[in-house]
């Protein structure tokens, strides 16, 4: 089913959103404009963290259970590297603009 008159795919597409699974972050790069909040929700059986990478980065979740959700407002253009800390090899980047 679609929209009527607009062709679009009925499904939402989430623009804003980073998937945590299969220990990866999805999109492993998302570009965003400043004041765009973006939610990470982690579809992983295991615990992760979002958490900027390097010292003084805004992004500082808990330890998030499966189906649990972070969110941040980006309010300043820059790239925003980050990373799980229990499963460091876990790396992503927001691009802000």
């Amino acid at each position: 089913m679609s929209p009527s008159g607009t062709g679009a795919p009925a499904a939402p597409v989430a623009r804003n959103a980073v998937a945590i699974k299969n220990f990866a972050f999805t999109p492993a790069t998302l570009k965003v404009k400043v004041g765009t909040t973006v939610t990470w929700t982690n579809q992983d059986g295991d615990s992760h963290t979002v958490t900027s990478a390097g010292a003084g980065g805004p992004l500082h979740s808990a330890a998030m259970a499966t189906h649990d959700t972070y969110s941040y407002t980006f309010t300043k253009p820059g790239t925003y590297a980050y990373l799980c800390t229990i499963h460091p090899f876990m790396t992503a980047t927001v691009e802000v603009t």
